[in-house]
C-alpha cells in the first residue's frame, strides 16, 4: 500500500510580520501586481469574512477521496494552509465539520479545495478561511492513492508547496514565498497610486489626469 502514496516534508510557515503585513492588502492589489496572470479561478469563498493568510502544504487526491487531508493536518504547524487538488470532481466532499475541527486545533489557517466540501453550515459560523468549487452532502471515501507536498493545479494555479497563499472575497492569489518583500512593496506603490485617483475623481472635474494618461496612450483624443 506504501508505493500509493507520496508523503514530503512540510515547508516552514512564512514568518508572522510577514502574514500580518498580507492581511492589510486586498489581492486584487497583488494580482495587479502579478502581471494580472496569477490566481486561482472558479472557487468560491465558503466563511462570510476572515481572510486567509498562510503558508501552502498541498494535495493531491484521487477524486472523492480524502485520506491524505488527515495526513497533512497532521503535519501541520500553525499558519500552514491546506490546498487540495482533487481535480475540480465535486460528486463526494472532501472536507467537513471534523476536518474543520480538527484543523482548528492544529492551527491551520483555512482549506482551499478544487473540489466540494460539506457541512457548510460549520465553516459560516466558525468564520474559517474556506474556499471550494461547489458544496454537496454526499461523503468522501478514504482508500488512497495521494500525494503530499507536490505540485498541484487548483482553479488553473500551479501551486507549489510553500507558496504564499492569500485569499478574501475577491478571491486567491498564490506566489513564492522569495517574492513577498517584492509585492508588498509593489502593492503598497499600487494603493497610493489609487489613493491619488480616488483624491481626483472627488474634486468633481470631468477631465481626469489618470484618464488622459491612459487615452493619449491608445491615441484616442
Amino acid at each position: 500500500m506504501q508505493e500509493n502514496f507520496t508523503i514530503n516534508p512540510v515547508t516552514p510557515v512564512l514568518d508572522f510580520g510577514h502574514l500580518e503585513a498580507l492581511r492589510a492588502i486586498p489581492t486584487s492589489l497583488l494580482s495587479d501586481n502579478l502581471k494580472r496572470l496569477e490566481g486561482v479561478l472558479g472557487l468560491h469563498r465558503i466563511n462570510p469574512s476572515r481572510k486567509l493568510v498562510g503558508t501552502a502544504v498541498t494535495v493531491k487526491l484521487r477524486s472523492g477521496d480524502n485520506l491524505l487531508t488527515y495526513k497533512a493536518l497532521n503535519m501541520m504547524s500553525r499558519g500552514h494552509v491546506m490546498v487540495v487538488d482533487a481535480g475540480g470532481v465535486t460528486n463526494n466532499a472532501i472536507v467537513g465539520e471534523l476536518l474543520l475541527l480538527y484543523a482548528q486545533q492544529r492551527g491551520c489557517a483555512g482549506f482551499v479545495i478544487d473540489g466540494a466540501i460539506r457541512d457548510s453550515a460549520a465553516f459560516i459560523e466558525a468564520d474559517f478561511p474556506c474556499y471550494a468549487r461547489a458544496v454537496n452532502h454526499r461523503g468522501p471515501y478514504k482508500t488512497g492513492p495521494g500525494s503530499i507536498n507536490v505540485p498541484v493545479s487548483i482553479g488553473g494555479q500551479v501551486i507549489q508547496p510553500g507558496d504564499v497563499i492569500v485569499g478574501d472575497e475577491d478571491g486567491i492569489v498564490s506566489f513564492p514565498a522569495r517574492d513577498v518583500e517584492r509585492l508588498l512593496a509593489a502593492a503598497e506603490r499600487s494603493k497610493q497610486h489609487e489613493q491619488a485617483i480616488r483624491d481626483e475623481i472627488m474634486t468633481g472635474k470631468v477631465e481626469q489626469s489618470w484618464m488622459e494618461k491612459m487615452f493619449a496612450a491608445a491615441g484616442i483624443n
